[in-house]
């Protein structure tokens, strides 16, 4: 799992400014965006000095990844400032884009606790039992595993690269409608090494990803597993406050989702990732499409 994890991230360098990056197929035909969001974070990494860690990324979804066809990262320098640095990035797949990201980047010159910086976090990490109090998503999902289409089954109940233990789970095919908060507890199953700090801020991007559009559909007691439920994601930001001390693989980080509003066949969620010592690393917004339709992510599935 380590390698895998490790090799699904890391990209190939074609050109100075060209990138690519292998496609992973999750199970539903399509490549998980989370996977997109990782690589080409990671394409503007290679062309940012040492020094400078993002602290900021924006994105926008255009079209489903095709999982048999490589992606390439074309990477536009914009600008390289004294303290910041500014990149764009379009992931391409048959000769359309089907994602653009932009990224910022900081210089780290280690003054972080400079006293002209202001500092505050608001509200604290949210009060919820600790990860070891807590039964992992995989094994709630195996009493559903008859009900998980098998392409995905194996990738749902086995080893994933990221391990998650939700403070509460929502049965996958229909609950009672509760509040959109969500809180998991979310850990990388590989090991990332110690010294490239930006692939553990690609690790985090990747991770961004999960729960966001589930949150946004608890009120209505619904999940994107239920076939008249169809949706994908729109965009998608990420903001890196601390980058040094972001590390998925170390310990458990929670991962707090709300979502404030679903309207005309969209839903926003917004989420925040904490230390188990309730520091406040990094914070995440998202847009996705929800409507209901016949349709949905698993019909190939159903009509098998």
């Amino acid at each position: 799992m380590t390698s895998r994890f490790l090799t699904e991230l890391r990209l190939e360098r074609i050109e100075k400014l060209l990138f690519r990056g292998v496609a992973v197929d999750p199970g539903w035909g399509r490549l998980y965006g989370g996977h997109v969001l990782g690589q080409a974070l990671g394409a503007a990494q290679h062309t940012v000095p040492d020094g400078r860690p993002v602290h900021s990324c924006h994105s926008y979804f255009l079209r489903p990844g095709d999982v048999n066809v490589p992606v390439v990262y074309d990477v536009e320098l914009i600008r390289d400032g004294r303290t910041m640095t500014t990149r764009r990035i379009a992931a391409i797949q048959n000769g359309k884009p089907i994602l653009f990201m932009s990224a910022s980047f900081q210089i780290d010159d280690g003054s972080a606790d400079d006293p002209r910086f202001l500092e505050h976090q608001f509200p604290p990490m949210p009060d919820v039992p600790a990860p070891e109090d807590l039964v992992a998503e995989s094994h709630h999902l195996k009493d559903y595993a008859h009900l998980i289409p098998a392409a995905v089954r194996e990738r749902f109940l086995g080893n994933r690269p990221i391990k998650i233990r939700p403070v509460v789970f929502n049965h996958p095919l229909g609950f009672p409608p509760c509040d959109p908060i969500k809180h998991v507890w979310m850990r990388t199953t590989a090991e990332v090494p110690e010294d490239d700090q930006a692939f553990h801020l690609r690790t985090l991007a990747y991770a961004s990803d999960l729960n966001l559009i589930p949150t946004a559909l608890q009120p209505h007691g619904k999940s994107p597993w239920q076939k008249e439920i169809v949706c994908a994601s729109v965009d998608h930001s990420i903001w890196f406050h601390k980058p040094a001390k972001i590390r998925l693989d170390k310990d458990w980080v929670l991962y707090s989702c709300d979502a404030p509003i679903t309207s005309r066949g969209r839903g926003l969620a917004r989420g925040q990732f904490f230390t188990r010592a309730g520091e406040l690393v990094a914070s995440t917004a998202q847009e996705g499409m929800l409507v209901r339709a016949e349709n949905s992510m698993y019909r190939t599935e159903k009509q098998e």
